[in-house]
């Protein structure tokens, strides 16, 4: 399953459940979608894949 569509069905959820506010969850998006076109977006995509790394492999 894709990273994003387990991150989006989050983001549904706190929107939902836990009194997330859109404007919180849009500026969320926003600080992720320029966070990708700085320098550290390989750095973080790195740490990230490393993360899921280590989950699937305790599972």
């Amino acid at each position: 399953m894709s990273l994003v569509v387990i991150l989006g069905v989050a983001v549904f959820l706190a929107l939902r459940y836990m009194g997330l506010r859109l404007w919180q969850a849009a500026l969320c998006v926003l600080f992720g979608f320029y966070l990708n076109q700085t320098a550290a977006a390989p750095e973080v995509r790195r740490m990230v894949s490393l993360i899921v790394a280590a989950i699937s492999d305790a599972s």
